[in-house]
């Protein structure tokens, strides 16, 4: 599996005591700061370049500040972050933010959270999300033609700039009812503190957007507010009791931090905003119309922890439903066959497999035949090194099978590039002799690209897509690239063109050529790839229905009209053709 960067991870709390309630209680008035520090923690696989966190003080006087923010960057960024945390620091409202880069940006300036300053307390915001908007072009445009000059190009600093400017109308139309009932100097200031809607900023701002997110926010004068995507593509759950609200990307973070059963613990629904007031009061806002769910599935093959309940039985069942492919692929010959899995995400999915295989055969022969070696990250932006470098990700255990008489069966969660097993797995696998290598994927093939915070967004990329090119240009079939080409780039984007590529072929016709494609010079040890199809991946994530990196099917218009785009991109560029 060739890493992929997926942004990002959130955490929110707000305590609803007074800050000496649990320095008592507790003993510490760094307490809620510990309790952020191991939500983060437990999202560390959300991301590793870069975290901040913010806190928002209510009690402090004008005069001294109230609103502090951290930043860093690297795998160590949270624990440097939390090592700056000063007892000045403490407060009511607290937000953490991991990153992981899918727009290739790094530095400081691009860590989350971001932060609005202003002199009138209702009027300061900082913000993080969990997002990738596919229309950003048009809401700098929008912004732009009121007269505002961002300075910076990149959603998140845009979505800051006009859910700043939202939420600095909201403020205006309560200065003009606090005049109205004849409130003058601080008590028109109290009133707007007290009274500040966060829904309507969040029914006035994210209407503007397509993409898929998990919006987060502070606002100086107390409000704390989380708005997730109407079509409910990126996760978020909560928890609320006397003491506390809470929030982040993953379930088990909640129930680990918190000592709670999953029971507890809610989802934020698609289009819905939880919102808590600057008294503490909390309420879940519909922002957006609900859309047809299209929750993230690589959420559950992947990125999400799988120590969560339903993400563990999943990643068993992604497994286990893998058997009759398998089978027929070593010929019924179990007996003579060795089970493995690539480290570390696909384990879970081989016990599911090896399960699946002892309800028909019994006991089955498994080995840990792949080991992670070393950590290196293979996504690294230039390929000549992503190549160089995944040479010597794994390594094997020698003697693990029998030369020549065993099958080896190695499951991982999902093929992409198709990197690592060429310039890695294959060349080791290989070292060990076996009769036949069954690649397994408990994943569809990755035939798109994804617009909605997955690092995988150019076609040429993907090795199903390079695989597809290969056939059509074998077979003599140049016309369709044409074709495909001219309808997404002179048709209206209400339709995914590219998946015309894909239509001439089965599935085992693209493997074959993956493997054709994938296998190193040298190689000797004969292999078939075994990829979970589409009505396995629903069955066994029944509630993610979200699969548009396998099937094209974008939930927003505006992943159809970035994949489009992509096709006409590769045609142009990769292929030097102008058609």
């Amino acid at each position: 599996m060739e890493e992929l960067k997926h942004e990002c991870g959130v955490a929110m709390i707000r305590l609803l005591k007074p800050l000496s309630y649990y320095e008592q209680k507790y003993g510490s008035w760094r307490y809620g700061f510990n309790k952020l520090y191991l939500m983060m923690e437990k999202q560390h696989n959300r991301g590793q370049e870069g975290a901040g966190i913010a806190s928002v003080n209510l009690t402090k006087e004008p005069g001294t500040e109230y609103m502090f923010r951290e930043k860093a960057e690297g795998k160590d960024a949270i624990t440097e972050i939390f090592s700056r945390v000063t007892e000045e620091m403490a407060g009511e409202l607290l937000m953490g933010h991991l990153r992981y880069s899918t727009t290739g940006k790094s530095g400081l300036t691009f860590v989350h959270p971001f932060l609005r300053r202003n002199n009138w307390r209702a009027k300061n915001l900082c913000l993080c999300g969990n997002f990738n908007m596919t229309n950003i072009d048009e809401v700098f445009h929008f912004l732009t033609l009121q007269g505002q000059s961002p300075r910076i190009y990149g959603d998140s600093y845009i979505t800051l700039e006009l859910m700043g400017h939202r939420l600095d109308r909201e403020v205006e139309r309560l200065y003009a009812l606090a005049k109205e009932q004849g409130l003058k100097d601080t008590a028109i200031t109290d009133y707007i503190d007290n009274h500040v809607e966060m829904a309507n900023v969040l029914k006035t701002t994210m209407r503007h957007y397509d993409g898929g997110y998990v919006m987060c926010g502070l606002t100086g004068s107390g409000e704390m507010f989380s708005v997730r995507d109407p079509w409910g593509i990126r996760p978020a759950f909560y928890y609320r009791d006397d003491e506390m609200i809470a929030l982040a990307s993953e379930r088990p973070v909640l129930q680990t931090t918190f000592d709670l059963q999953a029971e507890y613990i809610c989802e934020l629904q698609p289009g819905e905003a939880l919102i808590v007031h600057k008294n503490g009061e909390s309420q879940l806002e519909q922002i957006m119309p609900a859309q047809p769910l299209s929750a993230c599935s690589f959420e559950r093959i992947y990125f999400s922890r799988g120590s969560d309940r339903d993400i563990y039985q999943e990643r068993k069942r992604l497994g286990e439903q893998l058997t009759p492919a398998i089978l027929k692929a070593i010929d019924g010959d179990v007996d003579h066959t060795v089970f493995s899995y690539i480290p570390n995400t696909a384990e879970v999915a081989f016990y599911g497999m090896t399960d699946g295989f002892r309800k028909l055969h019994g006991e089955v022969r498994t080995e840990k035949v792949v080991w992670k070696d070393i950590k290196l990250r293979t996504f690294i932006a230039d390929n000549s090194e992503r190549n160089d470098l995944a040479a010597h990700v794994y390594d094997i255990s020698y003697g693990s099978l029998e030369a020549g008489k065993d099958n080896l069966v190695i499951i991982d969660d999902s093929i992409v590039r198709g990197t690592t097993l060429k310039e890695s797995i294959f060349k080791i696998l290989d070292r060990l002799h076996p009769k036949k290598i069954v690649m397994v994927s408990s994943s569809p093939q990755i035939r798109y690209p994804d617009y909605y915070g997955i690092d995988m967004s150019r076609l040429e990329e993907l090795c199903a897509f390079r695989a597809a090119i290969a056939l059509i240009k074998d077979r003599g079939m140049q016309k369709l690239i044409a074709d495909t080409y001219k309808a997404c780039k002179y048709s209206p984007a209400s339709l995914n063109h590219v998946r015309n590529i894909y239509e001439p072929f089965s599935v085992e016709e693209i493997n074959a050529k993956i493997v054709e494609m994938l296998r190193p010079e040298g190689m000797q040890s004969p292999v078939e790839l075994v990829f979970q199809s589409i009505e396995g991946l629903h069955h066994a994530c029944p509630n993610h229905p979200g699969d548009w990196y396998f099937t094209g099917h974008y939930p927003t218009p505006g992943g159809i009209r970035l994949v489009n785009q992509a096709f006409v991109n590769y045609v142009e560029q990769v292929l030097k053709m102008q058609l």
